[in-house]
């Protein structure tokens, strides 16, 4: 598949070199520009573009930047994906580390996710949000292994859904489908499931678990 990574940390920087190795034809950008990229695109086959360039044509868009930079990409940024494309949230709201504070999320009471979807004016698939960046190189496992980690997967787009649930799985982990994203914030920042190693039966336990109450670490 055609794909664009909008953002080069740790994230950003190990899905493209997962992705690269599966063979997909993988796009990169950040905020400093192409230039800056050229040690991973050597290191991976990579192309560095810039992040207007990243979404063209791409059958999935990975957005794995800063929450508060979010509202900053360009305007339009999907139009010229491909048909039926699949975005990839990996944010999270760090509100006193980072972000400052968001009055959609606080106020509004939206979940992350949903507020990134209104910035960018396109549904999104929430994945990798808790995920140790380490661990996408370190810890994939063919299908049926008793050891394979499990990811939450949440997104109102079921065919979308189902190709970023694939991708993992290719990747080399299990996925849990955490509900729409109204429901995302059973995965978002101090919930149980929130950097957890484990299977699907621990996941889907976590998943439930979850309180809707932010916790005052991540409030602004």
């Amino acid at each position: 598949m055609k794909i664009g990574i909008i953002g080069a940390g740790n994230i950003g920087g190990n899905l493209t070199r997962r992705l690269t190795a599966l063979g997909h034809d993988v796009s990169v950008a950040n905020s400093r520009g192409p230039q800056t990229l050229s040690a991973l695109a050597e290191e991976t086959g990579a192309t560095p573009v810039t992040v207007e360039e990243a979404p063209q044509g791409a059958e999935i868009v990975v957005i794995t930047i800063p929450l508060k930079a979010v509202p900053d990409l360009p305007s339009g940024l999907l139009d010229k994906a491909a048909d039926g494309v699949a975005v990839i949230d990996t944010g999270n709201y760090y509100p006193r580390e980072r972000d400052g504070r968001i009055a959609g999320i606080e106020d509004d009471g939206l979940t992350e996710s949903r507020w990134t979807e209104r910035q960018i004016g396109h549904a999104v698939v929430k994945a990798f949000n808790g995920t140790y960046a380490q661990d996408i190189l370190e810890r994939p496992l063919p299908s049926g292994d008793p050891d394979r980690m499990a990811l939450p997967v949440a997104g109102d787009d079921e065919p979308a859904k189902r190709k970023v649930r694939d991708l993992i799985d290719a990747l080399g982990f299990d996925t849990v489908d955490a509900g729409g994203i109204d429901d995302s914030w059973r995965q978002q920042p101090a919930t149980p499931v929130y950097g957890l190693r484990a299977g699907v039966e621990a996941v889907t336990k976590a998943l439930a678990e979850a309180s809707p109450e932010r916790t005052p670490a991540f409030s602004g």
